[in-house]
């Protein structure tokens, strides 16, 4: 799962021309912790396992203007390796000094796991290697020559309650083969071996092996090597920019087009939007996507317990690839790097991990006259992306910028799937037979977006606004009629709502104070996809962990310490 990046060594840290929406840079990660070792707080066994930018509070926001030195503060979570021990800091690299931290017990409520450190990757695989019982288990398959080209497989516990595993801090491991050093191990899951592990003790806490489902053996490699050219029948595309691209930049600053946004990047959000304003007014004081779960529908003991939480365990930014190596845009790129702490706590450098780039949207609006006479105006988009690999899975986030000033943000989930093997030909009502052996759990991928709207500025309503059928009568005489209904959603418990296509549901976000040349309120229309909520039961453990996922929307009033979906720590 860990990726290779470089160290950047810098201690010079500069926040006089600041803006409280730039992300951190390496010089403010490596000098928060020296900070952090001048205090006594980090010692030879502390690890880092989440680093952040400490986020700003609305009046510190509102009282800042350009010029103005910005307290730069960072929001650490340290783990003791040795104990298990968890430490919450806030650190300000302006003034020299550790603003708070607190210690918790990780092993109670509220409080779960700290996010999973790169190295606890390769120490479970190496734990399980070393196990007597994983070796007795493959041996008793027939898999004792292939033990050691098998990828033990890290995996988040999820939550089952299981009274051994209270309070510890767990990792689940699943075996998969591999025909070499190079073979992708996904296609040849090593079914109904689970181990599970304590990753403070350092030690297994118990094995399961049930069943003798053989390996599946066929190839799971697509390389070109293994499966060919990429499609050859399509003639090349070129994407000209003669007069270069239309966006100017300097530092998080992004102009274009009307748009104004700084563009950030973190550890675990991976790209962070702030200040977004449209035609200079205020259209949205942060954006993110914050968290993704995904559960899984299969009820075999492997997979029962997994939903993984991909940003709140794992850490979608830390993961983060440097685009440069495999950039799906076109066109004329801007690249900006991402900086993140790595296990020990020291700046790591993720070049290019933010991708920029205009892309050609078709028509925007066009109209041909009574005398044949046609105007047409093209759309355009500002694509501003990034791309995470957790394990199998790869997801693209790509915020879109029109000309028009519409927003859209996307997910895009691809790489390779998660399976399970079983008899060939047989039939599961939880997974698909995808090829002879190898079956596909059914699963879902739920994204959260975080939108801190601020239309017209941060004086905003919620409005919910339906159409409505009118029945046949006096009010509609020919049954052709029907309205809309507005519906202000001004409580949090109001605000808890699903989307129905079916009365082409939308949600207005209205400025309470701003008006247009009409007299009607300044707003922007949210306009959902709906898809399938959590499909899981409600009275199930991930349905606690997940409430986020049970509605399409939550309207709620701004508070710092109820930012994460999930909660800060939703592993455990």
């Amino acid at each position: 799962m860990p990726h290779e990046h470089h160290h950047l060594r810098t201690l010079d840290v500069d926040t006089a021309a600041r803006h409280p929406f730039d992300p951190l840079d390496g010089a403010e990660i490596d000098r928060a912790r020296e900070i952090l070792v001048e205090a006594g707080l980090f010692g030879e066994t502390t690890r880092v396992p989440m680093l952040l930018p400490h986020e700003y509070e609305k009046d510190e926001l509102a009282a800042w203007s350009p010029g103005d030195e910005i307290d730069r503060r960072v929001d650490v979570t340290l783990l003791d390796a040795a104990t298990g021990e968890v430490t919450e800091a806030v650190v300000s690299v302006t003034r020299d000094e550790v603003v708070s931290h607190r210690a918790h017990d990780a092993a109670h409520a509220p409080y779960g796991q700290p996010q999973y450190l790169f190295e606890e990757y390769e120490r479970a695989e190496r734990i399980v290697k070393e196990s007597p019982q994983w070796r007795a288990a493959m041996r008793r398959r027939g898999l004792e020559d292939r033990m050691e080209l098998a990828f033990c497989s890290p995996l988040a516990p999820g939550f089952t309650g299981r009274a051994d595993e209270a309070g510890r801090r767990v990792i689940r491991s699943l075996t998969f083969l591999r025909d070499s050093e190079t073979d992708s191990p996904w296609a040849h899951p090593v079914e109904g071996l689970i181990v599970h592990i304590d990753l403070v003790e350092n030690s297994i806490i118990r094995i399961e092996d049930e069943g003798d489902i053989p390996v599946p053996a066929g190839p799971g490699n697509y390389t070109p090597d293994a499966v060919g050219p990429a499609r050859e029948s399509l003639k090349p595309i070129e994407i000209a920019q003669p007069e270069g691209p239309s966006f100017q930049v300097d530092g998080s600053l992004v102009e274009w087009e009307k748009w104004s946004l700084r563009v950030g990047f973190n550890a675990r959000e991976g790209l962070v939007l702030g200040d977004v304003s449209f035609d200079g007014r205020s259209v949205l004081t942060r954006a993110s996507v914050p968290e993704m779960v995904v559960p899984y529908g299969d009820t075999s003991p492997t997979r029962f317990w997994i939903s993984y939480f991909d940003a709140g365990e794992y850490l979608l930014g830390k993961n983060g690839n440097p685009l440069a190596l495999g950039c799906d845009c076109l066109g004329v790129i801007r690249y900006f790097d991402g900086y993140v702490a790595d296990d020990h706590g020291h700046a790591v450098k993720i070049p290019n991990v933010v991708c920029m780039h205009e892309e050609d949207y078709g028509i925007l609006w066009k109209h041909t006259d009574l005398a044949g006479d046609a105007e047409v105006r093209r759309s355009r988009r500002l694509v501003v992306s990034y791309f995470a690999t957790i394990g199998n899975y790869d997801y693209g986030f790509y915020w879109y910028f029109y000309t028009d000033g519409s927003i859209q943000v996307e997910a895009k989930a691809t790489g390779i799937v998660f399976v399970g093997a079983g008899l060939p030909g047989s039939d599961n009502p939880h997974a698909p037979e995808i090829a002879p052996g190898v079956f596909a759990p059914v699963h879902q991928h739920l994204f959260c977006a975080r939108l801190d709207v601020a239309i017209d500025g941060e004086d905003n309503r919620l409005v919910e606004v339906d159409a409505v059928p009118i029945p046949m009568g006096e009010q509609n005489p020919f049954g052709n009629a029907f309205t809309w209904s507005e519906t202000v959603l001004g409580t949090e418990q109001e605000a808890q709502r699903l989307a129905d296509s079916s009365v082409a549901r939308v949600w207005e976000v209205r400025s309470a104070s701003r008006t247009n040349y009409i007299g009607k309120p300044t707003a922007y229309h949210l306009i959902p996809q709906p898809g399938a909520t959590l499909l899981a039961d409600p009275a199930s453990s991930v349905a606690a962990r997940a409430a986020f996922a049970t509605k399409h929307l939550w309207g709620t009033a701004y508070d710092r310490d109820e930012r994460w979906p999930g909660g800060r720590y939703p592993n455990g």
